[in-house]
């Protein structure tokens, strides 16, 4: 019975663990970017400039990839900036 109470517990306990997990992935790989040229950590402002600068390329990045039309074509020209104008503003 104890076998049993201990898998149902591990079973539902699985979901949660996941979710909380993912944002903190994405500020995780951030920090982990967050080295001076000799792979030395960065400290204090520098690794606060570095993080936040970090977090807007992979926002960007993220942008870029949703600027599709309905015939899943990628954007491109004004159509891609207004897209993109309005994507980051979102976040």
């Amino acid at each position: 019975m104890k076998k049993i109470a201990l898998i149902a517990a591990l079973l539902f306990a699985t979901p949660v663990f996941a979710q909380t997990a993912a944002p903190a992935a994405s500020q995780s790989t951030c920090e982990a970017k967050a080295v001076s040229k000799t792979g030395k950590p960065l400290t204090g402002a520098a690794k606060a400039s570095s993080i936040k600068k970090c977090e807007a390329m992979e926002k960007k990045t993220s942008c870029a990839e949703k600027a599709v039309d309905k015939n899943g074509k990628k954007l491109a020209g004004a159509a891609k900036n207004s897209f993109m104008k309005k994507c980051e503003k979102q976040g």
